[in-house]
């Protein structure tokens, strides 16, 4: 059984129960746990794998739907994904119900989803890059901090309890993409 085979099978369990229990999808898989853990090596790691397996296949749809050029263009990428996110019924059922789970795989390197979201953040901002004629150096930068923005309104309510701020999100946003 291949990694891949796993993540996608556990997408398939997360989609319906909010979570990834590694009995049951080893169960589902019809394998032995002990080649379920040699496979993906920790719950946190196979529950990082599905959570950026499912934001990327949003993200990437996001992209297509992109209709504006420039910063708003990028916004306008942002805004479908949020959406879907925030609309998304197993991943609000996942935060609320494993909230320190939810903290430690989607901002630490033990889940790797922050990472990933940085990475394919700096493609969208390289495209932006292109078509303002900016600099590429500080891409990587400027992906770190957009992503963390976009976090840190996402996850407002794991965070800090409140709600999420798509507006404020967005102002910032718009302040840190001005070109210098």
């Amino acid at each position: 059984m291949s990694s891949d085979d796993v993540v996608i099978g556990a997408c398939r369990f997360f989609l319906r129960h909010a979570t990834v229990d590694m009995d049951k999808v080893a169960l589902d898989l019809a394998i032995s746990r002990a080649t379920l853990y040699r496979v993906v090596h920790s719950r946190d790691r196979l529950l990082g794998d599905v959570l950026w397996r499912l934001a990327e296949g949003m993200l990437r749809r996001a992209r297509e739907q992109r209709s504006a050029p420039g910063v708003d263009g990028v916004l306008e990428i942002t805004r479908h994904f949020s959406a879907g996110l925030l609309e998304s019924a197993p991943f609000r059922e996942f935060l609320r119900t494993e909230p320190d789970t939810a903290a430690r795989v989607l901002f630490t390197a033990s889940g790797g989803v922050h990472r990933r979201a940085v990475e394919f953040q700096c493609e969208i901002l390289r495209d932006l890059a292109t078509e303002e004629g900016w600099s590429r150096t500080d891409l990587d930068h400027l992906a770190y901090l957009y992503v963390r923005i976009i976090e840190s309104m996402l996850y407002a309510e794991l965070l800090t309890g409140r709600q999420p701020d798509a507006e404020l999100a967005e102002r910032a946003i718009r302040a840190l993409l001005q070109p210098v």
